[in-house]
């Protein structure tokens, strides 16, 4: 088991510094720091304070990060052990439970009518536990650890996951992690991806909305599933009954499938991944979809124009692009992505038909996008009547504090020829 490690360090900030973490947030950069007292190891607990010796709180130290400290606890009372860490999962896990419904008696989750078995069950910064993300799939966990600190905690952090959800009769057959994100090497950690504990069939059996995937949680995005989107497709499945659909970006065609369960027509289905795609028409064929759904591998900056070109009209549009931008130094460029992807959206919707698009960086905040979705539709010479803004799942919760927390914008739109 690893072991929380603290030492005697006390982090000292520069007069006028640290207002984010003063605010109610858990980062201290570099640059806040005036003087460090005492002797430490990078990934320990230290103290920190600030430049009048006012206790600010307890958090990990990682001399290779820019991010230099993470809170763990603002509570002087409230030191950094194993209680604590235990508590801040049980927390998590009863706070899924709650906004979920989670039933006992079938271990799975019963929301707007439908049931799922699998949720994001460790939210990083939004649960309280710095640089770590933890997927629950059934009965499989998957991990991804980004921060020094919290990867030396990880093996306490999932046996309490394991002790905790066995209490509500859940018991975890296998732990794969997908620590692989470049990400790590700004902590000074190797990129790593595999088991952790005895291996077991990483083509995980999940059930969404009442529709049934295989995950691949050692070969897929991320941590295999995109659990953020889960009410947003279910959000989609009035306007697609009857109705001819092309489903943009759709990775393992999760919003494809929730159009065709819903009663569309038909569903044209499309992904630069040819992995995604093959995973996406397996999909199809277990919940016997496929004569709905027709895949296509490409390059959607390609597909839209020729649709485009063809003349080719849908009642819906669903746009799910990955995250265009991963910085604040590449907005203007995402920008540019997000109006072109949408304009042809727009321009293959039908007169009265319904655009679903969204964007997942948190660096495109929610005012831009709309700007520059209200810039393609004036391009496109199309009129939009909002029906839903909506966000991320509440298994990946929205910390006020903490603005990475928020990142998924889900709009639905009628689209209107502009007459």
């Amino acid at each position: 088991m690893s072991e929380i490690k603290k030492s005697n360090a006390k982090i000292i900030l520069k007069k006028g510094e640290g207002r984010t973490v003063k605010s109610g947030g858990l980062w201290i950069f570099d640059n806040e720091i005036s003087q460090i007292e005492g002797s430490y190891e990078n990934g320990e607990i230290v103290e920190v304070h600030d430049f009048d010796n006012y206790f600010l709180g307890y958090g990990f130290i990682n001399d290779n990060s820019k991010i230099r400290v993470r809170l763990l606890s603002r509570k002087k009372e409230n030191e950094v052990g194993s209680q604590l860490i235990y508590q801040r999962v049980k927390d998590a896990w009863d706070y899924r439970k709650h906004v979920y419904g989670y039933d006992k008696n079938d271990l799975k989750f019963h929301y707007e009518g439908t049931t799922s078995d699998s949720c994001r069950l460790i939210f990083g910064e939004a649960d309280f536990l710095p640089g770590i993300t933890i997927d629950k799939f059934r009965d499989v966990l998957v991990i991804e650890s980004l921060a020094l600190g919290t990867d030396l905690m990880k093996d306490e952090i999932l046996d309490d996951c394991k002790k905790i959800l066995a209490e509500d009769g859940i018991r975890i057959r296998g732990i794969y992690e997908r620590s692989d994100a470049k990400v790590r090497e700004q902590e000074g950690l190797e990129r790593i991806k595999g088991f952790i504990g005895d291996e077991f069939d990483t083509d995980v059996h999940i059930i969404e909305n009442d529709i049934e995937y295989i995950v691949d949680v050692a070969n897929g995005q991320k941590t295999g599933f995109f659990l953020d989107q889960k009410l947003n497709r279910m959000s989609i499945r009035t306007i697609c009954k009857d109705a001819e659909v092309f489903d943009c970006f759709t990775h393992t065609g999760s919003f494809g499938l929730n159009a065709a369960a819903a009663g569309a027509k038909s569903v044209l289905s499309v992904d630069a991944s040819e992995l995604g795609i093959a995973q996406a028409a397996e999909n199809a064929k277990l919940n016997h979809l496929e004569d709905i759904i027709s895949y296509e591998v490409g390059d959607a900056f390609e597909i839209l124009p020729r649709l485009e070109n063809e003349g080719k009209k849908f009642d819906v549009v669903i746009l799910d692009p990955p995250a265009f931008t991963k910085s604040r130094a590449s907005v203007k460029k995402a920008i540019t992505g997000y109006r072109e992807i949408n304009i042809r959206g727009l321009k293959i919707t039908k007169d009265g038909g319904y655009l679903a698009t969204c964007s997942c960086s948190h660096f495109m905040e929610e005012d831009l996008f709309m700007k520059t979705i209200k810039e393609a539709a004036r391009s496109a010479h199309k009129t939009l009547r909002q029906i839903e803004f909506r966000q991320q799942g509440p298994d990946h919760p929205i910390l006020l504090t903490n603005e990475a927390s928020y990142y998924l914008k889900f709009v639905i739109f009628q689209v209107i020829d502009q007459k």
